[in-house]
């Protein structure tokens, strides 16, 4: 019996074979070999996509409410857009795919279409959501809290802030989820055991991360 634990390489089990691949699914997400998100984010915005179409006579219905219609769009289609979303490298071209499928999802919805026109911040305004950039990183800090308060011997907890033996490859860093967490704490004034003290009180890490993921049109403002 020969077992590789690497992604990509070959694995012997019992005369069973796996091939060589770049990538599998795993509970219903893409894993890459290289930790990339894209494939997985186009992966859920396909699923996404074919969940809205299916349900095209709800959102066409004049009888049905724009409040109900948004409810089910968030339910059952936000859902599975965002699911594992806490685990994503989010780069900035990533956020704009996500910000775009939802902007003409609302649109439809609310039957705005060419020549009419809106803001994307109208938008937000008018059906009381957030930007999907802002979702997923309200989803990643509540997940954080989550782990921060589990015993320190947990996996989870063990892995979140976890260095790979080695030394890095010479060059610019590669942009991945901790660092780009890291620069999230680092704008607030935060460390890791910031991070863990706030997180300890359920109250307070939920006032916490409310100010740090306020929607970007509140930003702004």
């Amino acid at each position: 019996m020969r077992i590789n634990t690497k992604i990509g390489k070959e694995v012997t089990a019992n005369n069973d074979r796996i091939e060589e691949g770049d990538n599998f699914t795993y509970l219903g997400s893409k894993i890459t070999a290289n930790g990339d998100s894209t494939m997985n984010v186009d992966n859920r915005i396909s699923k996404a996509r074919a969940i809205f179409a299916n349900l095209r006579n709800i959102w066409k219905s004049s009888i049905i409410r724009s409040k109900t219609k948004l409810r089910i769009f968030k339910t059952n289609v936000i859902g599975v857009l965002l699911y594992g979303s806490e685990s994503w490298k989010v780069t900035k071209n990533i956020s704009q795919k996500l910000d775009t499928f939802q902007t003409r999802c609302l649109r439809r919805i609310l039957k705005i279409f060419w020549p009419n026109k809106i803001t994307n911040e109208e938008l937000y305004e008018r059906t009381c959501t957030a930007a999907i950039s802002d979702q997923i990183k309200e989803r990643r800090w509540k997940w954080i809290g989550h782990v921060m308060r589990m015993k320190p011997s947990e996996i989870p907890r063990v892995a979140l802030r976890w260095t790979p033996p080695g030394k890095r490859n010479r060059g610019r860093p590669k942009e991945t989820w901790r660092r780009s967490v890291e620069k999230e704490m680092n704008d607030q004034g935060w460390t890791w055991g910031t991070v863990q003290t706030m997180a300890a009180d359920r109250q307070r890490w939920r006032s916490s991360v409310q100010a740090l993921c306020a929607p970007s049109t509140k930003r702004t403002k």
